[in-house]
């Protein structure tokens, strides 16, 4: 009769959850949002406060990059 196999708790993936159940780790997450929000950011700045307002035409990837990764259960 086979036995189950335990989880090895040091090679199990944290990152998998109901949301993320690919367990895909942060910083791989939503590439797509991410380089749109790195490249804005690269372009315009990051901070209203340290670059102007041009920083402030990155705010609507900065939220979609938020949300895609809410969606995959981190909060940011």
């Amino acid at each position: 009769m086979p036995t189950a196999i335990e989880p090895n708790v040091e090679t199990a993936n944290k990152f998998v959850t109901e949301l993320n159940p690919k367990g895909i780790k942060p910083c791989c997450a939503c590439p797509e949002t991410k380089a749109a929000r790195d490249d804005c950011f690269f372009k315009f700045g990051h901070s209203v406060e340290e670059d102007g307002e041009s920083a402030r035409k990155c705010e609507e990837l900065v939220r979609k990059h938020r949300e895609c990764m809410a969606s995959l259960g981190y909060k940011i």
